[in-house]
């Protein structure tokens, strides 16, 4: 089988050579740093494994990170289990949450392992030393009014740290959270296993 013809790959290759001047424009004006906030949203799969894969890149740079999982705490996972049998000297990992609400059936439960989870996300925060913070799950905290958006707002713009990222996850992110966040993607739900009557498996889920 031939190859292109000469003239085709001369043409490639200047094409290539003039996307690569301009994007190579755009990268110099890129030169700002700063502590991201960053939301994963919406109802497709992957926020967590997402935002999980921010923190092992983190632990793979040797940067000190955190994790507070604000709902899942009733289930165990891979990502939870690696970090805290390879490496908790580099990432703390502190699971607040006894299981999704409709499991506890406790209300004032729910609250005040929410609670217990921001005051600890608060703490992470505001140290310095931590270079990433994901607050797994928290979205649906604030959707269900165990912790206050607007104090999620107000600790976030006076009170992070100016290089650190804070990654929030979960379903419905509230307006005004979209609104202060540097980065937002939405995750959209395409197909899924669990509608064809698949269970969540070990290794895609969990």
């Amino acid at each position: 089988m031939s190859g292109p013809a000469p003239e085709d790959t001369d043409r490639h290759a200047a094409k290539m050579a003039k996307k690569k001047a301009a994007r190579d424009k755009i990268m110099a004006t890129k030169t700002d740093q700063k502590g991201l906030i960053i939301v994963h949203t919406g109802k497709g799969k992957g926020k967590s494994s997402a935002a999980f894969g921010m923190i092992f890149r983190c632990i793979a740079h040797g940067m000190k990170c955190a994790v507070v999982q604000f709902i899942k705490g009733g289930m165990s996972t891979g990502e939870r289990d690696l970090i805290l049998s390879k490496f908790s000297d580099i990432c703390a990992f502190h699971t607040m949450g006894e299981g999704f609400t409709w499991e506890t059936q406790d209300k004032s439960r729910d609250i005040e392992m929410a609670q217990a989870a921001w005051a600890k996300a608060k703490e992470l925060i505001i140290d310095p030393s931590n270079k990433m913070v994901l607050l797994d799950e928290i979205n649906i905290a604030i959707r269900y009014d165990y912790v206050a958006i607007d104090e999620v707002v107000a600790f976030l713009r006076d009170n992070k740290p100016p290089m650190t990222h804070v990654v929030l996850t979960g379903r419905n992110a509230h307006g005004d959270l979209i609104e202060l966040a540097d980065l937002v993607t939405e995750m959209e739900l395409i197909k899924h296993p669990f509608r064809a009557g698949i269970k969540a498996q070990q290794g895609v889920e969990f």
